[in-house]
Order: structure tokens, then C-alpha cells, then sequence
């Protein structure tokens, strides 16, 4: 699937575990969803600057059936709330629930494009104007894969694959926050 002249929108793909929310392990309890400091801000900032704000996951618990589709949907819900309390919002969730040891490959588990192709589709998103931002390599991966931009943040998880030689390829921030900073540094407004 290529993208047409209609694709304009730009948008920010943000991982959620260790990005937006703390990092616990087989969130199953939407009572445990806590936002990251700043991250509400963070992603009022690209609402306000006319990104689309677009969480892209892996949710292995589903497949593991440590987590039901319905409290990963809790969850979610959860997030959105915490956000909407401070003016601020997502505009798309999109999940991959496999584990290919246990359901065999996808290409909706990141660091795979279906879901990315999905949403561009859906909101006609222009990748070479959209930014990944996530806590793993898999979460900034697909950018160089679309033509988008990637960066690498710090918190959750992305303190230990910060030093890999993949990792040299995108910029690293301590959080959500400056991921945001650079992308608005970056545009052209």
C-alpha cells in the first residue's frame, strides 16, 4: 500500500508502556495506570501544534492470557481519562495482542508496519512528516522502515538499549517531554 497525494497529516506514534504510563509489567488493573511525569503536557503540546497523538503497542500479556482484551480496552480507557484531566488527548489507540512463539507471526507486532499503515490510512497520515517516539528500538524502528522520524527516549526501558549501535541512529531524550521539544524545534511553523 503506498501513500497517495491525500496523505498530509502529520502525526507523533507513541509507544505507551514506559513512555506515557509507567511500565508495569501485564497491566491487567487500570487502577494501576499512572502517567509519566510530563507526559500529559507532552502530548497536549502536539495536540495543540496539530499532531495527531497515536499510541501504538505490543500487548503479549493477551497472548500469554495473563490480560483480557477487556482489561487491556479498561486500561486504555483509563489512560485517556488521566490524560483528558489535564487537556489533553489520543487520538487513536491501535494494539498488536500476539506473541509469535505463541501465535505464530504477525506484522502488526512492532517493530512491523501493518498497524502504522493502518492508521495512515485511517487518518490520512503523511510518515515523512510523522515521528515515532518509544522507550525500545522496536518502537522507532518502524521510522526508518516509513521515512518518518525516530527518537529514542530514556525512560521506561530505553536506558538499556540507549548504548546499542541501532540506537546511535536516533536521537535520545530523557522522556516524552524531550521528544516533544525536538519535534517541535524540528517543524517548519
Amino acid at each position: 500500500m503506498s501513500q497517495t497525494a491525500d496523505h498530509s497529516r502529520r502525526a507523533v506514534f507513541l509507544d505507551r508502556d514506559g513512555t506515557i504510563i509507567e511500565d508495569v509489567a501485564y497491566l491487567r488493573d487500570k487502577d494501576q495506570v499512572r502517567l509519566l511525569p510530563g507526559a500529559a503536557g507532552s502530548i497536549k503540546r502536539l495536540n495543540d501544534r496539530g499532531f495527531l497523538a497515536i499510541v501504538v503497542t505490543n500487548q503479549s500479556g493477551i497472548a500469554r492470557g495473563l490480560v483480557s482484551r477487556n482489561d487491556y480496552r479498561l486500561a486504555e480507557r483509563r489512560v485517556d481519562e488521566l490524560l483528558a484531566q489535564q487537556s489533553a488527548r489520543l487520538d487513536a489507540h491501535y494494539f498488536c495482542p500476539h506473541l509469535p512463539e505463541l501465535t505464530g507471526p504477525c506484522d502488526c507486532r512492532k517493530p512491523g508496519v501493518l498497524l502504522y499503515r493502518q492508521a495512515a490510512e485511517q487518518f490520512k497520515i503523511d510518515f515523512t512528516q510523522s515521528w515515532w517516539v518509544g522507550d525500545r528500538m522496536r518502537d522507532v524502528l518502524p521510522a526508518k522502515a516509513l521515512g518518518g522520524h525516530g527518537i529514542l527516549v530514556l525512560s521506561g526501558a530505553g536506558e538499556p538499549e540507549a548504548g546499542g549501535e541501532r540506537a546511535s541512529r536516533f536521537p535520545q531524550v530523557r522522556d516524552l517531554a524531550g521528544a516533544v521539544d525536538c519535534i517541535l524545534k524540528e517543524i517548519k511553523e
